[in-house]
């Protein structure tokens, strides 16, 4: 029995319920078998792309004379390789902002021509061709063929929807993949890849893998379908439906043109009955406009009066309180005002000088410097400037500072007395 760490790739169980993968790390791998007893009694489901902590025992299988391990026991390390490149990668991108909304381009109504992004020989091109053939026939396709699995394969993806973008002759643009294991889907998953989809200026349809399957590229395309099928059933309408929605259209568009007709019609009947001789419309205006003159002309006299009225009384006003006399009696209150101003300010400028005289004697008299010119000095501690009042809180050779009226001495303890 051993213990072994590796990573699940090409997972299959089939209906007898025992599990085969590979367990492997980067610099080797070995053939793993899980029977439905075992398997029934973990807490997880295997995975491809889990990397797993498990026992078992070597054996050797042999009608291939391969070695593989049977294990009894199995518990979950993390993510494998290929998962944890994956989530990093999505996660980097959805910070730059490849993921939003804002950047997704709508798909064409009516394409013209369609350009498929697959492998030329897989079921997957013919099912895509199968769906556009029957859903709108007259619809161009263009195939351009790409390796979807292997190390070359994201070159030739990238290469390809960069010649899709440069041609310009397609409305949009299908990338398309059958299903399979992460490493199987690892071209669809690599960054070079989803930027040249984020680049494309043809909207893009991603449809790789199965509805289950997530992929970097569903993240950036514009357009995520759940299978190569539903992608083709995404990007072409059908046409008898087109052709029968046309027919609704036209037959209520003739039905709102005879109702817009009709209605016009009767319109203008009214306005016919309606309609008065121009001779007759004159005369109502003229007799209108001489009404309108009429009262234009009472109007204006009205307020001609009103503005001689106001203005003889403003005038009477005007003369009755002349303005050199006001200008006169104000001068002569300034003048008292100033007057009674400067002797009022003479006054509190001595009084505040004869406060601040008295405050600044009392101040120096308590200041400790007038103690100190008559003979005093402040003793404190050098390093806490604490002052010394009793002997017995400094010690032998201890520095003190003595603090004189002018200047200071750096002494030091040399005998003390209680």
């Amino acid at each position: 029995m051993v213990w072994i760490c590796g990573e699940i790739s090409n997972l299959r169980i089939p209906s007898s319920g025992h599990a085969y993968f590979t367990l492997k790390d980067d610099k080797a791998q070995i053939a793993a078998v899980m029977f439905r007893g075992q398997l029934r009694r973990l807490r997880f489901d295997l995975d491809d792309g889990l990397t797993i902590i498990a026992m078992g025992r070597i054996t050797v299988y042999e009608p291939r004379g391969n070695y593989q391990i049977v294990l009894e026991y199995a518990e979950p390390k993390g993510a494998g390789a290929l998962q944890l490149a994956f989530e990093q990668l999505k996660a980097k991108l959805a910070a730059e902002g490849l993921f939003d909304e804002r950047h997704k381009q709508p798909l064409p109504f009516m394409p013209r021509t369609i350009a498929v992004i697959t492998s030329p020989t897989g079921a997957v091109i013919r099912d895509i061709l199968h769906v556009i053939g029957r859903r709108f026939p007259n619809v161009r396709v263009e195939v351009l063929p790409v390796r979807v699995q292997g190390d070359a394969a994201p070159a030739e993806i990238v290469r390809a929807l960069r010649i899709a973008n440069v041609r310009a002759r397609a409305d949009v643009i299908v990338l398309a993949r059958g299903g399979g294991s992460l490493e199987d889907l690892a071209p669809f998953n690599a960054e070079a890849v989803a930027r040249a989809v984020f680049d494309s200026r043809i909207p893009v349809v991603s449809a790789v893998g199965h509805e289950t399957d997530f992929t970097i590229a569903d993240f950036v395309a514009d357009v995520r379908a759940p299978t190569p099928s539903a992608a083709a059933e995404l990007v072409v309408p059908v046409k008898a439906e087109l052709r029968r929605h046309h027919v609704l259209l036209a037959q209520r568009m003739a039905g709102a043109m005879m109702r817009m007709a009709t209605r016009w019609r009767e319109r203008l009947d009214r306005a016919n009955r309606s309609m008065v001789h121009p001779i007759r419309k004159v005369q109502e205006n003229r007799l209108r406009l001489d009404d309108w003159t009429e009262r234009l002309q009472r109007a204006v006299r009205h307020i001609l009066q009103n503005r001689r009225t106001a203005t003889a009384q403003a005038d009477h006003r005007l003369q009755r309180g002349n303005p050199m006399v006001m200008v006169r009696e104000r001068r002569q209150r300034v003048e008292m005002l100033a007057f009674r101003l400067t002797r009022g300010m003479d006054g509190q400028v001595a009084a505040c000088k004869g406060r601040l005289a008295a405050g600044h004697a009392a101040l120096d008299a308590l200041s400790p410097r007038s103690v100190l010119r008559r003979g005093y000095s402040i003793t404190r501690k050098v390093n806490t400037q604490i002052v010394v009042t009793y002997s017995d809180s400094v010690h032998s050779g201890e520095p003190l500072e003595v603090i004189l009226a002018r200047g200071r001495l750096q002494v030091t303890v040399d005998r003390i007395e209680d």
